[in-house]
């Protein structure tokens, strides 16, 4: 008699397969994390915007003028730009004089950087002295609704 025996296991078909979806789904997965990651790091634009503002205003507060001098600030860096603590912003701040009848104001910039500039929803974040907040889209788009909230 003569039987047929039949190995059990997988054909490299099907391990090729499973490989490819497996691959597939680990792209995606990474894809998604990467993006999670650079919007929870628009925060760091947010707060170091903020905080130059209020910085800016306490020196107005006591010396009656904007200044783009670090020192003055409070910060420890020679000067604009420079970058935010963990290096996804370029932050920036272009002061112009009182020329009266016009008061004196500031425009402070956070533009990304590095991996987080990837981010094309939240490349560029601004604030003025009137307290404007706008945001734009690494193509130029306004984004303040979805950047700001």
């Amino acid at each position: 008699m003569n039987a047929i025996h039949r190995t059990r296991g997988f054909s490299l078909i099907e391990l090729l397969t499973v490989i490819a979806v497996v691959a597939l789904l680990a792209g995606l997965a990474l894809s998604s994390y990467m993006n999670q990651s650079r919007e929870s790091h628009r925060t760091e634009a947010k707060t170091a915007v903020l905080d130059l503002a209020g910085r800016e205003e306490r020196n107005y507060s006591t010396t009656n003028t904007y200044t783009t001098a670090t020192a003055a600030l409070g910060y420890n860096t020679a000067a604009f730009p420079f970058n935010t603590i963990n290096n996804y912003y370029s932050l920036n701040v272009v002061v112009v004089p009182a020329a009266p009848p016009v008061a004196a104001t500031y425009t402070i910039t956070a533009t990304a950087i590095g991996d987080q500039a990837n981010d094309a929803t939240c490349a560029v974040y601004t604030y003025t002295q009137a307290g404007v907040q706008s945001a734009t889209t690494n193509g130029g788009a306004d984004s303040t609704a979805t950047c700001w909230k």
